[in-house]
């Protein structure tokens, strides 16, 4: 018995994923946690470097709904993400947008 099955190559790069899904559970959430403090981290120390201070809220909900641009196709082959998965992203994605909506005074504009 091998450690790991080829997937077969044949039928097209969705089902490669699904293979690799299902070989390895944790691959779809380690990517898209890769994806969120990627684009969070490089934001945010970005225009620290530029402006001297770091907007977190806003660059948590650029990276929220970048994740969910992505995670939202993801969900549409079946067998790739579970929906644990979805509605984590789901559920990060409307806090960091309503700790960027309460972060901000009245007085500020967007």
């Amino acid at each position: 018995m091998p450690l790991y099955n080829l997937p077969n190559s044949t039928t097209g790069i969705d089902n490669i994923m699904v293979d690799v899904v299902r070989e390895v559970p944790s691959f779809i959430p380690a990517l898209l946690f890769f994806v969120f403090m990627t684009i969070f981290l490089s934001g945010s120390i970005n225009q620290k470097k530029r402006t001297g201070s770091a907007d977190t809220p806003m660059w948590a909900t650029i990276a929220g709904l970048s994740t969910l641009m992505i995670a939202l196709p993801l969900s549409l082959v079946s067998g790739m993400i579970n929906v644990i998965t979805l509605s984590v992203v789901v559920v990060v994605t409307i806090a960091s947008g309503f700790w960027l909506f309460m972060n901000r005074s009245r007085s500020e504009a967007f």
